[in-house]
């Protein structure tokens, strides 16, 4: 027996850490402070997991060598400030992921963008015939994957919260895609401390790892200085990055620099649009000629790539009105890109809970491309208040099928109707995946 493991939560991070830690020897323990779903009891059952739900009880969850915490449980609640009194390391499920395997890490993080990136690289890689894994934030969690199939290659989506509790985590590449403000509430409405956050991703990695990052958003820029001490650093961006290592677009071209060797990738016939989606692009581009995938298939993987559900996702066109569904822009960058890629005149589905959102990077968008708003969630005083001096037409509504069904009556032929909430969703779905099925659903009954 290796010793001692307690595990906080029992969704999909804590359920895959109880498991892989079980299953490496081992003896574990799983506290959450909510009902346990029926079939991870099951499974905890099958393996011989002791568990408790709807409480902490803290004498058990401390009779442990570390604590595993899922990322949604706030590093600043009552229960992780005494726990972090009992003097046990706290540790995050990706942290406990890496310490149970070999495989090369690629770990793709930013505040958008990261799971379209994510997704691109392990399809390149996946094509190129690397025995290759997706997890993390996106799909089932890195414990997971590694106690069910050890794969030799991982592309890991990892968010902030994910990031908050590492401690010797250190991926072979790291890609930052931006940062913008976000999940600003769950750090103190402080920038830095979320800054400082998403750029643990990069403080371990030595001079013979990588950090892939977008050096047109300043605040990245300056961020990497202050925090990637070590790293060799791999620059893209349309500014024209400098470095031995650079990617860039020239003339519809992404143009890898690799010290005096260079490569060309004709993006005219890329599937995904829009400057965003070139960004990330590049960013998968670049991790590719790092691992040495043919020019062909990096080609080829590009044209033949399409967008992930609930990200600028067209779902049908009704009386020549698009419906786009983007529930997943959960932040206001997020729905910058997604309102800047719109070709004509906008219906705006937006709202949600606000976390901290700042609008005035959007007034000019919304100024040029939205004629009218529709609000969806349980409190939108901060939109009506930002964009009633732009937009004549505001309404609120309190359910995705009348939203829809508002946003229809509001829209024209080769207008656009828009589902980009800025926002989370917790507060009248699921999540967002939820709230993107149920616009899917609304717009499909119209």
């Amino acid at each position: 027996m290796k010793g001692r493991v307690s595990v906080l939560g029992s969704g999909e991070s804590g359920r895959g850490a109880a498991i892989l830690a079980k299953k490496s020897g081992f003896k574990v323990f799983v506290s959450d402070l909510n009902k346990i779903p029926k079939q991870t009891k099951l499974t905890f059952k099958k393996l011989s997991i002791d568990y408790e739900e709807n409480k902490h009880t803290l004498d058990k969850i401390i009779k442990a060598d570390r604590i595993i915490k899922s990322p949604g449980i706030d590093i600043n609640s009552d229960e992780l400030v005494d726990l972090k009194k009992s003097g046990i390391d706290v540790i995050s499920e990706i942290e406990f992921g890496f310490s149970q395997t070999n495989s090369k890490i690629i770990g793709v993080t930013g505040s958008n963008g990261k799971t379209t990136t994510a997704t691109m690289i392990y399809n390149i890689l996946k094509n190129s015939g690397s025995n290759v894994g997706l997890a993390g934030n996106i799909g089932k969690s890195f414990s997971e994957c590694i106690a069910e199939n050890n794969y030799q290659v991982y592309v890991l989506e990892i968010s902030s919260f994910q990031l908050d509790n590492i401690i010797g985590f250190t991926p072979d590449i790291s890609v930052i895609t931006n940062i913008s403000p976000d999940h600003l509430d769950r750090y103190n409405y402080n920038f830095d401390e979320y800054i400082k956050s998403k750029l643990k991703i990069t403080v371990n990695q030595s001079k013979n790892q990588f950090l892939i990052f977008n050096s047109d958003n300043k605040v990245l820029k300056k961020a990497v200085k202050k925090y990637s001490k070590k790293a060799t650093l791999f620059p893209y961006g349309y500014n024209s990055p400098k470095g031995n290592l650079t990617t860039t677009i020239i003339n519809k071209s992404i143009i890898v620099k690799e010290k005096k060797n260079i490569n060309m990738y004709n993006t005219s016939n890329f599937s995904l649009k829009g400057r965003h989606n070139l960004l990330n692009a590049m960013a998968a581009v670049s991790v590719a000629r790092l691992l040495n995938v043919s020019n062909k298939c990096i080609r080829d993987s590009l044209i033949s790539f399409s967008n992930v559900e609930h990200r600028l996702e067209e779902v049908l066109k009704i009386q020549n009105i698009t419906y786009i569904n983007d529930s997943k822009a959960t932040n206001v960058n997020a729905t910058f890109y997604a309102l800047e890629s719109m070709e004509g005149q906008t219906i705006w589905i937006a709202g949600g809970i606000d976390k901290g959102n700042d609008y005035k990077e959007l007034l000019p968008l919304v100024r040029e491309k939205v004629k009218s708003i529709v609000c969806i969630g349980l409190d939108n005083e901060k939109i009506i208040e930002s964009f009633s001096p732009v937009v004549d037409v505001l309404v609120e509504t309190r359910s995705m099928s009348e939203a829809v069904k508002i946003a229809h009556k509001l829209a024209n032929k080769k207008e656009y109707v828009l589902l980009s909430p800025a926002c989370s969703s917790f507060d009248l779905f699921k999540n967002f995946e939820d709230r993107g099925n149920q616009f899917k659903k609304a717009v499909r009954n119209l």
